[in-house]
């Protein structure tokens, strides 16, 4: 392990997840917030069997206020880092649901608004696709072939994306279910 005093610290499962894999590492950090406020795009995995799973798996060890990271590691620290000095850093962090609106513009597609309904891990709940024709459809984590965290409630870019539960809801409710491909 590469670090500094590791006193009043305790080792945390830590995941990168890149939606198809992921990178983990074990962190030693005084808790789990801490973790998360280091690192953009991380979550700490506390299912005891993922644990047992990487416990003697060689993942690379470090202490969270080590000068030099694992390589991956390093990154979103320096992108939290950045993060840190902007306006509304971690407003949406400590909410067990947040609800986003969000633009995207397909590359072979129109843009498409997303409104979506996000868990405290950043992956979403639900979501409704709102068309430029007026077209919305609604899915859930049944439609979806993986889930990967899809925001990081730290991002201080998400303050000024959030809308209120009734916004999401009334559109939800209005929006016509995702078939499933055949």
């Amino acid at each position: 392990m590469t670090g500094t005093n590791s006193a009043d610290k305790r080792r945390f499962l830590v995941l990168h997840d890149y939606g198809m894999g992921g990178a983990w590492w074990w962190v030693h950090a005084r808790s789990a917030r801490d973790v998360l406020e280091t690192f953009a795009w991380v979550e700490v995995v506390t299912d005891p069997e993922a644990a047992a799973r990487f416990e003697h798996d060689g993942l690379e060890e470090v202490d969270i206020e080590a000068s030099l990271m694992p390589p991956g590691l390093e990154g979103l620290r320096a992108e939290r880092d950045a993060q840190r000095r902007r306006e509304g850093f971690g407003a949406l962090a400590d909410r067990d649901i947040v609800y986003l609106r969000r633009r995207w513009d397909e590359e072979d597609d129109e843009a498409v608004v997303h409104l979506m309904e996000v868990g405290s891990d950043g992956r979403r709940i639900r979501q409704v696709e709102l068309a430029e024709d007026g077209t919305a459809l609604r899915s859930g984590p049944d439609d979806w072939p993986f889930n990967p965290p899809i925001v990081d409630l730290f991002d201080p870019a998400l303050a000024d994306q959030e809308i209120s539960r009734a916004e999401f809801e009334d559109q939800w409710i209005h929006a016509d279910r995702v078939e499933p491909d055949a």
